[in-house]
């Protein structure tokens, strides 16, 4: 308007004064005042927009229920722009809110239909709050939308089947994961070809994963996983070629794993666990662009392919819990960055490849070959300066022994060798790994003692779990260890650099797997605290005494000994292990009185003492009196509650058997329960007597019968005797 005004003004000084002039004034006029109008026109849409934006969120403010801090209560007010508003922007030139964004703030409440007359807004983000009900069908009309992030609220409702048909043809991310969404996923979805980011993930979504998903060419990331998607794998996946993560875990699908998807130059993870897949593995993965491919808990079959070369980016192959068969392929030893090879629970066979352990100087950390069928020796090459971290050959069919190279792996957390066998002396020389938490060797062919004088000052400054069970080890209990286990002395030793209560290792969280033995049955732990602690020596031929010192693992939670051949008394120091849990001396050889410190462990919920040659009274507690006879069942000696064995005296002696006699009481109480049977049956037999007629005239005809038989019998008899009066006469 200000150009104009100006170009009027220099019309005036060029032109000379005259009736032309006139008119040019009179025509600078009217250009001015039609500018003026549309100003004050554009000025009062403006309001009208700006106000239609601040009734559909004052309408979004009133359907919150819980504020957290009453943000938006206090910020969100009506005499004030909203443009100056919590969570608001604005576009500086329309004067329009393009942003919205209220996420984690603690709200509760539901999303009002108003919000799509929000027709300016780009981004939407009510994420990490407390919203439920539907969501707005309005919202899927916005057409300037490009981010839409509802994540982790408790939203319920479906998709509408249109969606992107007429709008959000602009949207980048839709983000609802972690909601109650329901029905299927509209097949329109693929319309929405600017997709860039896609996660329903952890909702109820059911049916199949439509075809048309695969024109969304720009796609980079697909989070479908935690749902109840059911079919097979759309191939039209493999034309997705901008896709980077590909996450279907936790599903119900089924059918081949689709070759093009191994074929995606810019896919690096894909995410299949927990679902139904089956078929063989395609051979395509052995060069394949893909870091981590996580295929756990499938039906997967066949062998493993042998197809790896050495530009394979793979760091992560899990493929546990499916039907693999076969040898493990050497070629797997071509994956230079693998960190982590998971293929326990299947039933490959053969030997481990001797080159599996060289890949632990380069980048292997985790090495899961547990559950199999694999025969042979351990691979003796780990070489120095080893980086691996956990190793699990649990359950397998390995034998020779375990050699000392296995020590280079200076950064050894786990070590389970379980269930197989291996023979050969205790590894003493695992004494000096510096983070070992976890050592099972049991049911294996081990022999000999575990007390051996060394130099080492603190063994196993790290170990929480210690499991040597069923094998042959002799002598006495390892007294120096159990005065060495910090970790199991005070549990704050175990305490990790990043304060998590779970032994975790970096980009490893979930992959921790243990089988142990707890109060008496067989668990499976897949995390691990850092104040879990146990230590198993039992069936094995352990001698001697239990040395006092076990008394000062203030931490430990899990003690079982049973099945040796222990001897004398059992040390009153273990009254001192106030978190222990279960307590197992059974089978032993011990003799003497139960402690009565035990009493004091109150977290005590599993305690076994049969079969040993304990005596005296068990000590009254509250703790103790829970467990039953089983507990100390084969101790002949013991008395006193919750055994049936009473006390004698104030020795602390078993009673001698006692006799049961007969009592007078107990004879009454037999004439008591007759009378009360003859009273029963008089009164049943009153009560029919007097109402039930048919039995009333049965009785009564019956007696008739009785008694005339009676009369008859007496005039026989009288007859009788008067006719043998008249003979003597």
């Amino acid at each position: 308007m200000y150009v104009e005004l100006k170009y009027c003004m220099t019309l005036h000084i060029l032109l000379p004064k005259s009736s032309l002039m006139d008119r040019i004034s009179h025509l600078c006029f009217l250009i001015t005042s039609l500018f003026i109008l549309q100003w004050l026109i554009d000025y009062s849409s403006a309001n009208s927009d700006i106000n239609t934006d601040r009734s559909s969120l004052i309408a979004f403010k009133s359907r919150i229920s819980f504020d957290h801090g009453n943000i938006l209560s206090k910020n969100w007010s009506s005499e004030s722009s909203i443009c100056s508003w919590i969570g608001v922007t604005c576009d500086s030139r329309q004067h329009r809110e393009t942003q919205l964004n209220i996420s984690s703030m603690g709200l509760v409440g539901t999303i009002p239909p108003e919000i799509g007359n929000l027709s300016f807004i780009v981004s939407l983000d009510v994420s990490e709050n407390s919203f439920h009900g539907p969501i707005p069908l309005s919202m899927f009309n916005l057409s300037f939308l490009e981010v839409l992030n509802l994540r982790n609220n408790s939203l319920s409702s479906s998709l509408p089947f249109d969606i992107c048909k007429y709008n959000l043809h602009r949207l980048q991310m839709l983000r609802i994961s972690f909601n109650e969404l329901y029905g299927e996923i509209p097949s329109s979805l693929g319309r929405c070809s600017k997709l860039e980011y896609i996660s329903l993930y952890n909702n109820s979504f059911r049916g199949h994963v439509p075809t048309q998903i695969g024109n969304l060419t720009l796609l980079q990331e697909l989070h479908l996983g935690a749902n109840n998607f059911s079919g097979t794998l759309p191939k039209e996946i493999g034309n997705m070629t901008s896709l980077t993560m590909l996450l279907l875990n936790n599903n119900d699908l089924s059918g081949h794993i689709p070759r093009g998807i191994f074929l995606l130059n810019n896919l690096f993870k894909l995410q299949l666990a927990n679902n139904q897949l089956g078929g063989s593995l395609p051979t395509e993965i052995g060069n394949t662009t893909i870091s981590d491919v996580i295929l756990n808990y499938n039906n997967l079959s066949g062998h493993i392919p042998s197809t790896f070369e050495n530009q394979s980016r793979l760091l992560n192959l899990a493929l546990r819990s499916n039907n693999f068969s076969g040898e493990i392929p050497p070629s797997i030893c071509n994956l230079k960055s693998l960190q982590v090879l998971y293929l326990s629970y299947n039933s490959l066979e053969g030997a481990i490849p001797y080159c599996l352990a060289n890949l632990g100087s380069s980048a292997l950390i985790l090495l899961y070959l547990n559950a199999n069928k694999l025969s042979g020796i351990i691979p003796s090459t780990f070489p120095k300066h080893c980086i691996l971290k956990l190793i699990n050959l649990n359950g397998n069919k390995l034998k020779g022994t375990l050699l000392q190279t296995l020590g280079n792996c200076q950064n050894l957390l786990m070590v389970d060798i379980g269930d197989n066998e291996i023979q050969g002396a205790f590894p003493f020389w695992m004494e000096t790994l510096p983070k070992l938490r976890v050592l099972v060797l049991r049911s294996n062919k081990f022999n000999g003692t575990m007390l051996v004088s060394s130099k080492i000052e603190q063994p196993f400054p790290k170990l929480q779990v210690l499991d040597v069970s069923y094998n042959a080890f002799v002598g006495s209990l390892p007294d120096r260890y159990f005065n060495n286990f910090r970790g199991m002395v005070d549990a704050t030793e175990n305490q990790t650099n990043d304060g998590s209560k779970y032994l975790s290792v970096p980009n490893l969280s979930g992959f921790v797997e243990l089988m142990l033995t707890l109060k008496g049955l067989d668990q499976p732990l897949l995390q691990l605290l850092t104040t879990f602690t146990t230590i198993d020596l039992s069936s094995n031929r352990f001698s001697g005494r239990i040395p006092p010192s076990l008394g000062i693992l203030n931490s430990l939670r899990y003690l079982n000994l049973s099945h040796n051949t222990i001897e004398g008394h059992i040390p009153p120091s273990l009254g001192g292990m106030s978190l222990l849990e279960s307590l197992d001396l059974s089978s032993n050889k011990l003799d003497g009185e139960i402690p009565s410190g035990l009493a004091r462990l109150t977290f005590l919920s599993k305690l076994n003492l049969s079969m040993n040659n304990l005596e005296g009274r068990i000590p009254l507690s509250t703790q103790l009196s829970t467990f039953g006879n089983e507990s100390y069942e084969g101790n002949v000696g013991l008395c006193g509650f919750p055994l049936t064995r009473k006390c004698e005296g104030g020795d602390g002696k078993p009673s001698p058997p006692h006799v049961e006699v007969e009592s007078d009481r107990e004879i009454e109480r037999g004439y008591v329960f007759a009378a009360a049977g003859y009273a029963l049956s008089l009164g049943i037999f009153s009560w029919l007597l007097l109402f039930c007629r048919c039995f009333r005239y049965k009785y009564f005809e019956k007696v008739d019968d009785v008694f005339e038989k009676i009369f008859e019998c007496c005039q026989r008899w009288k007859k009788k005797r008067l006719t043998k009066e008249s003979c003597e006469e």
